[in-house]
């Protein structure tokens, strides 16, 4: 007989296990061996579910995994266990549920490599004993009711507000400080003060194209109370 390079043939004798045979050509002895199964030792997948599982907070989600595995020692699963894909789906169905049953739904839904990891782990530990390995466990998609759905985005707007809040409350803040050490620098040095009245001036004027011609002596009496008077004049 021949077996292709991924496949493996468990080989019986009068009932008995004989060896895996392949890859390759092989010989058996008529009526007394017998390939009791065909593995096939490529990666396969298999999809998993967990429809209306309860987090731990008490919140119904469904959730899509992919489970990639691997046989790894064909003697183990051809003796060990009847159905190993079945179990295969039955483990990994059982694991999500336990991961969903001992998470919180923020968890899930912000830390699905974590998630993966240890779905990775739980299940590899399970199948290990029929000669299974899972090489990964890859959560494609978390479902959670409409309502609910609703609900976490208008938490997510009012954080969002309160920190728009927030951070203009500090701007606020860090403006009023600004003006403060400005009255200080001011009133330290009168001729900062009467330069930054004249540039109020400039700045009002300059888009309009109007000219103001103002005496030098109106600009050393001037203070803020005066400035505010001409640049309303000039408006």
């Amino acid at each position: 007989m021949i077996a292709d390079q991924w496949e493996r043939a468990v080989v019986l004798r009068l009932g008995r296990l004989v060896g895996v045979r392949g890859p390759g050509l092989f010989v058996i002895v008529p009526f007394v061996d017998q390939v009791a199964v065909w593995l096939d030792q490529r990666i396969q997948t298999t999809e998993i579910n967990a429809e209306q599982a309860l987090s731990k907070d008490t919140v119904p989600v469904n959730i899509d995994a992919v489970v990639f595995w691997q046989i790894h020692d064909p003697e183990r699963v051809a003796l060990e266990i009847i159905d190993y894909r079945q179990a295969i789906t039955r483990v990994a169905q059982t694991s999500l549920r336990e991961m969903v049953g001992s998470s919180l739904l923020s968890t899930l839904l912000s830390e699905r490599k974590q998630g993966d990891q240890l779905l990775r782990e739980e299940i590899g530990r399970k199948t290990a004993d029929w000669g299974v390995a899972v090489l990964s466990v890859e959560i494609r998609d978390i479902g959670v009711p409409p309502a609910l759905q609703d609900a976490m985005s208008r938490q997510a707007q009012a954080e969002r507000e309160r920190l728009a809040r927030v951070l203009l409350g500090q701007a606020e803040q860090e403006v009023a400080q600004k003006f403060v050490e400005a009255a200080e620098t001011y009133a330290r040095s009168p001729a900062a003060l009467q330069l930054r009245a004249m540039n109020i001036i400039y700045e009002t004027t300059k888009e309009r194209g109007a000219t103001i011609l103002i005496p030098t002596a109106m600009v050393d009496a001037m203070n803020p109370a005066t400035v505010l008077g001409i640049v309303a004049a000039a408006s």
